[in-house]
C-alpha cells in the first residue's frame, strides 16, 4: 500500500514506517543505497502530503533534493506533489527522473500511470501497467491500484466538433 493513500488516522504509523523501513521501500520502489540524510525531509512531505499540502511537500522535497539528488523516492513524491498541484509537466519530468534512477520503482510506476490517464494517454498507462506485473505481479498494491485506475478511465467524449469534422 502506497504511504500517500494513509488515512489521517495513520498518518502518524506512516511516518514511523517512513522512518524506520528502508526508505525506497515506504515509498513503493526497490530500496536504495541508504541514504538516512533526506528521511527527516520525506518524514516532513509524508506530513504534508497527508494534509494535501502540496506546496509545503514541495518545498521539503526540494530540500531533500538538495541533499541526495539521486534518491529515486525524493523525484517520485515530487512527481506525486506535482501531480495532484496540477503541474503535470513537472510530474511527469520528476517520475520520468525516479524511473531512470530505479527502473523498478513500483510507486513512480504507479503514479505516471495515473497521470497518463489524467491526459487522457491510457496506452501509456497500460505500459506502466505492465511494468507493474513484471516488476511484483498482480497482487502488488501498486498494480491493482493502476489497474482500478485504469478500469474506472472513461475516455472523453467526443464533441460534436470533432464528431462532425473530417
Amino acid at each position: 500500500m502506497s504511504l500517500v493513500r494513509s488515512s489521517a488516522a495513520a498518518a502518524a504509523a506512516s511516518v514511523l514506517f517512513l522512518v524506520s523501513a528502508p526508505l525506497g521501500q515506504a515509498a513503493g520502489g526497490a530500496p536504495p543505497a541508504p541514504s538516512s540524510n533526506v528521511a527527516d525531509e520525506l518524514t516532513e512531505a509524508q506530513l504534508m502530503i497527508d494534509r494535501k499540502d502540496w506546496t509545503g511537500a514541495l518545498v521539503e522535497l526540494k530540500r531533500a533534493l538538495r541533499k541526495d539528488r539521486r534518491n529515486p523516492d525524493v523525484h517520485n513524491l515530487m512527481g506525486y506533489s506535482y501531480r495532484k498541484s496540477g503541474q503535470l509537466d513537472e510530474a511527469f519530468d520528476s517520475y520520468r527522473t525516479a524511473l531512470r534512477l530505479d527502473p523498478n520503482h513500483r510507486g513512480a510506476h504507479e503514479y505516471i500511470g495515473e497521470a497518463y490517464l489524467q491526459v487522457n494517454q491510457a496506452d501509456k498507462a497500460r505500459e506502466h501497467l505492465a511494468a507493474l506485473k513484471r516488476i511484483c505481479g498482480e497482487q502488488c498494491g501498486e498494480y491493482q491500484e493502476l489497474s482500478k485506475a485504469l478500469s474506472a478511465w472513461q475516455p472523453p467524449a467526443k464533441t460534436a466538433a470533432t464528431t462532425t469534422a473530417k
